[in-house]
Order: C-alpha cells, then sequence, then structure tokens
C-alpha cells in the first residue's frame, strides 16, 4: 500500500481524497495555487506545496511543478482527481517514468479512450452498441457532406478531441451543414489545438446515462450500476440521480453487461464511467469512456454504501476487485452549487463568502471546500459545493433535497441554490420526464429568487 498519495487537484475533489486517505492510514500531500492558499485541502492535508501562480496553467496544469512537488515530499502515488491533468496521457506516461503510481488510467488507455473517434471504433471492435456515424475522422468538407446524406439528417458533429460541448454542433439541414462544419472545427482547433471532425446521427429525445465501472490491473471489471445526468446547461451538468427513472430491470442489466464487457475488452484499470445516449425508445449507444473519477460519484457510494476513492486507491495498489456487480438499494440525487447567477444567465459570480449555514439531518451530504469569509478566485471552475440526498425513494430523496436547499444558506456572492430550488419542484422533473433538452424551455421563476 502507498505511504504518501500526492493529490494533484483542487478544491472538493483534493478535500476528497485527502479524507478517504485519511481512513486509510495514507500521509497526503497537498498542492495548491497562490489563488488557493487559503482552500481546505490545504489546511487538512498533511503537507502542502505551492505550484505556481493562479492561472492553472501555471499551476494545476504544469506537469514539471506537480512531478517536483511529489519528489520534494517523497510521495509514492499522484491522485488527479477530475479534470486538470486527469486524463492527459503525457501526465500519466511521466509519472510511471519518475516511479510514481498513477492513480488513473494508463497512458496507452488514455489515448485509446480519449480520442472519440478512435474510442468508437474500439467499441464497435468490443460489441457494445454506437451511434451510428462516420468511420473516423472525416477528411474534409465533401466527405462531412456525402456522410451526411448517407446516414440523413438531423445529424451531430462533434470535434474528435472534444469535451464540454465544445466542438459540436447539431444541423437538421443541408443547407446549415458548411457553416457548422467550419464553426465548430474553428472552435475545436482555438479549444483543443486540433480541428478534427466525426459525425453522428443526432438521437432524438436523448438521455444521457453513465455506467460506473471498475477494473484491475489483471483485466477483471464490474459495474456499479448507473446515474442519470440528463439535466445540462450547454452540455455541462447541473443534477445527477441515481437510479435513474427512465430505467428499467431490463435495460440497467444489458448497460450494465455493455460496459463491463467494453472494459473488460480493453483490460480498463481504475474507475471510470461508460456513457451513454439512450433514445425514447431505451436504445443505447456507446458516447464515449471518462477514464477518471467523476464529480457526481458521490450519489453512486450513497446508494450502494461504497467508497469509490479508496477502491481507486486499492486498484491501484494492486489489489484485485471481487468482480461483483453493484445496484441501488436507494435513491440519491446531487446538485452541484456553482457561484453562479441563474437570473443572468449563471454568469459566474465569484468573490467573498460572508456567511455559510450547511445544511444537515439524516441522508444529507455535502462535499466542498468553501466556509464563511472563503474568497472564491475566478480562475477555475464555478462549482463550490454538492449537496446530495439519499433516502427509500425518488419521491423522498426530492423531498429531501428541497428541504436541505431551504437551510443551505450562502450570503456574499450569487449561487445555483435558488435554481435547483425551482427544479425541485419543476412538474417534469417531478415525473423523471427530461431529456437532455431540458434546459432549453427552463427559465427562472422571481419566486425563487426571493428566497436566496
Amino acid at each position: 500500500m502507498f505511504k504518501k498519495i500526492l493529490i494533484a487537484n483542487r478544491g472538493e475533489i483534493a478535500l476528497r481524497v485527502i479524507r478517504t486517505c485519511k481512513e486509510m492510514g495514507i500521509r497526503t500531500v497537498a498542492v495548491y495555487s497562490k489563488a488557493d492558499v487559503d482552500s481546505l485541502h490545504v489546511r487538512f492535508a498533511d503537507e502542502a506545496v505551492c505550484i505556481g501562480p493562479a492561472p492553472s496553467n501555471e499551476s494545476y496544469l504544469k506537469i514539471p511543478n506537480i512531478i517536483s512537488a511529489a519528489e520534494i515530499t517523497n510521495a509514492d502515488a499522484i491522485h488527479p482527481g477530475y479534470g486538470f491533468l486527469s486524463e492527459n496521457a503525457k501526465f500519466s506516461k511521466i509519472c510511471e517514468e519518475h516511479d510514481i503510481k498513477f492513480i488513473g488510467a494508463s497512458a496507452e488507455m488514455i489515448e485509446k479512450m480519449g480520442d472519440k473517434a478512435t474510442a468508437k471504433a474500439t467499441m464497435k471492435a468490443a460489441g457494445v452498441p454506437c451511434v451510428p456515424g462516420s468511420e473516423g475522422i472525416l477528411s474534409d468538407y465533401a466527405d462531412c457532406l456525402k456522410v451526411a446524406k448517407d446516414m440523413g439528417f438531423p445529424v451531430m458533429l462533434k470535434a474528435t478531441a472534444g469535451g464540454g460541448g465544445k466542438g459540436m454542433r447539431a444541423v437538421w439541414k443541408e443547407e446549415n451543414l458548411e457553416d457548422a462544419w467550419n464553426s465548430a472545427r474553428q472552435e475545436s482547433a482555438a479549444a483543443f489545438g486540433n480541428d478534427g471532425m466525426y459525425m453522428e446521427k443526432l438521437i432524438e429525445e436523448p438521455r444521457h446515462i453513465e455506467i460506473q465501472i471498475v477494473g484491475d490491473s489483471r483485466g477483471k471489471a464490474c459495474h456499479l450500476s448507473e446515474r442519470d445526468c440528463s439535466v445540462q446547461r450547454r452540455h455541462q451538468k447541473l443534477t445527477e440521480e441515481t437510479p435513474s427513472p427512465f430505467m428499467t430491470d431490463d435495460l440497467r442489466e444489458k448497460m450494465g453487461n455493455a460496459a463491463v464487457k467494453a472494459a473488460e475488452y480493453i483490460k480498463y484499470e481504475g474507475a471510470g464511467t461508460v456513457e451513454f445516449l439512450v433514445d425514447k425508445h431505451r436504445n443505447f449507444y456507446f458516447m464515449e469512456m471518462n477514464t477518471r473519477i467523476q464529480v457526481e460519484h458521490p450519489i453512486t457510494e450513497q446508494v450502494i454504501d461504497y467508497d469509490l476513492i479508496r477502491e481507486q486507491i486499492l486498484v491501484a495498489a494492486g489489489v484485485p476487485i471481487s468482480g461483483k456487480n453493484y445496484y441501488p438499494k436507494l435513491h440519491s440525487i446531487e446538485c452541484r452549487i456553482n457561484a453562479e447567477d441563474p437570473y443572468n444567465g449563471f454568469r459566474p459570480s465569484p468573490g467573498v463568502i460572508t456567511n455559510l449555514h450547511a445544511p444537515g439531518g439524516h441522508g444529507v451530504r455535502i462535499d466542498t471546500h468553501v466556509y464563511s469569509g472563503y474568497a472564491i478566485p475566478p480562475n477555475y471552475d464555478s462549482m463550490i459545493a454538492k449537496l446530495i440526498t439519499t433516502a427509500q425513494t425518488r419521491e423522498e430523496a426530492i423531498n429531501k433535497m428541497k428541504r436541505a436547499l431551504n437551510e443551505f444558506v450562502i450570503e456574499g456572492i450569487k449561487t445555483t441554490i435558488p435554481f435547483h430550488r425551482q427544479l425541485m419542484e419543476d412538474p417534469a422533473y417531478i415525473s423523471g420526464n427530461y431529456t437532455t433538452k431540458f434546459m432549453e424551455d427552463f427559465v427562472m421563476d422571481d419566486k425563487y429568487k426571493d428566497e436566496e
């Protein structure tokens, strides 16, 4: 087992990893930028090393600085969390070259699954259902047009190196295709330094449902059931739940088996998710694989009583998994609390938290790194907390979330708490009748603003 783990991340996920390490008797090293000197992950780690100024590319994305911090503190493993370098093949490889265990996927695995066109080809070979689309990267616009005509509109253009919705364009008619092709390529080149595009058939009324998997170094994998992540804004998740209200026992079995098949085909090691689009007829299609821990992992932990970070560490240390699949015994919902103003286009709202009161009670969990007096820096993702409620049924979990949101007080900044209050009373959400298009028609009601 590892003696000391460096957490190459910040905020709530860094604190989350530190907590499990402490329970396992493993010493921890926090790294931080100058903007994060007062973050709780710095305070609660056994050691802390400043790795640069506020900008991510000078600190949390600066591989030499992180490796140096690991070497001077004698850390024998690095946990990357999510985001930043968690799916960076170069970082994984450099850790290996420095005899530091990367608690995540190997460089080869990240390269294989990180490029979406390659991942899709791999999944086809594994026998996992995939969205109909182009065979690999589109060579030019003429190729793009031919594939679209053969497939039939509507279609979805996607950047092969994409993420966060960048380089994605839904195209409903042929006359709009060329403009979409040009703008998507430009956006992808600017965001990722790669303008490679591929195309898929646009799935109508889709739900975004992911299957949590864990694989060990012996090539064995298991699944931990699903999470429904369909409530999104600009391809960014706002809330998640498990089990999915759209799921049936038969569909869960089929999707779980497909995810395990995918993981074992590529001999995947670590925790990851196989992401699927599910249409209104409950046909499911592979979308992508995330080779890291997910923001929404706590809801899976809550419904099956399982510490995913602990499992990541054990697998990285060579401990085999049981091979048993897990199914939800309870219902859990996560609301991402962001420092954003939902009444002003979800504009970021950095600043000082002047007062904070966190909700509590049975079945309420909060993962956060902020506190009263904490200054939220403008340099990073705006998520400041995850509020999770767990109960026997979905209805009880929603009612518990309503109560917890009404108890949650964060003053000094704008947050998405009013949005989540309104969401928990939305008839479509309450009925479980929502898709990835849910937010397109969502309008904030001023009555929730008064409750801030």
